[in-house]
């Protein structure tokens, strides 16, 4: 992939034209998109405007996810894959850039933990948790980086989790993994600030995604602990956690960078 090769510089409609399409003429990356969190960040960008690549490892899904974004009205590639491997995120990237000459947005919701307490963990499990949550973003942004560099622009969201902070039941391994997410964004944030890249995580707690639902069926105690500690009392909504994503995607919000943005109902105030 060579970044510098971009065919369209520029935006191909007037940019930011209005508030209510605020990713106009830009080109978003969404990383596990075929449900859940990843396609409201998806149908969101497509609504405010974005061209969108979408990948995910489930095809079918992947596939059902882009025909709804492209009825929100939103140009769509996909690729189905495992970005935790660094030829699928360099595929990834190339594929978007081949297909609309430019990357203005990634979005790293790709991950996904497996919840247990700690030493009910495995070998397995406890790479499978690394692997979703950190390679992936680690991948997806060191592919994604040169090209935004190129630009002199770019925004990279991680989706984090609100509980690195709260030190949540059963997510020891899971905050491992989210934990070093938060920290590569800091990272990046200062090393790529005069690029014109800003690098932020949005860390919301449960949220009201078809995992927490298929959860509470299986165990509703554990998902009301979960909650408890949530001084509102209840999950965020995935339209909440998606309209965060986007302000931190935006141009008004070009002079942050660095942040740790919770979307959580208080539970943990900083």
């Amino acid at each position: 992939m060579n970044p510098t090769n971009t065919s369209n510089p520029e935006p191909q409609e007037a940019p930011w034209a209005t508030q209510a399409q605020p990713h106009r003429g830009r080109v978003a990356v969404v990383t596990g998109a075929a449900r859940g969190i990843g396609l409201e960040i998806a149908l969101r960008l497509a609504r405010d405007g974005a061209r969108l690549a979408l990948a995910d490892t489930d095809g079918e899904q992947l596939a059902a996810a882009a025909q709804a974004v492209r009825q929100a009205g939103a140009e769509v590639i996909t690729q189905v894959g495992d970005l935790s491997l660094e030829a699928t995120a360099n595929e990834l990237m190339a594929a978007a850039l081949a297909a609309f000459g430019r990357i203005d947005i990634l979005v790293n919701n790709a991950g996904g933990g497996v919840i247990l307490p700690f030493l009910a963990h495995t070998p397995e499990t406890l790479k499978r948790t690394i692997d979703r949550n950190l390679w992936t973003v680690l991948w997806c942004c060191r592919a994604a980086l040169p090209v935004m560099q190129a630009q002199r622009y770019g925004r990279i969201v991680t989706l984090g989790a609100d509980s690195v902070y709260s030190g949540l039941w059963d997510h020891a391994a899971y905050n491992a993994a989210k934990g070093g997410a938060h920290a590569l964004a800091t990272g990046l944030a200062r090393e790529f600030a005069r690029d014109g890249i800003t690098v932020n995580t949005v860390a919301p707690c449960a949220v009201s995604t078809p995992q927490l639902v298929e959860l509470g069926q299986k165990d509703p105690a554990l998902v009301d602990k979960f909650l408890s500690i949530i001084p509102m009392g209840r999950a965020a909504d995935m339209a909440e956690v998606a309209s965060m994503v986007s302000y931190v995607a935006s141009e008004q919000a070009s002079f942050v960078t660095g942040q740790v943005i919770s979307v959580n109902g208080g539970s943990t105030m900083r």
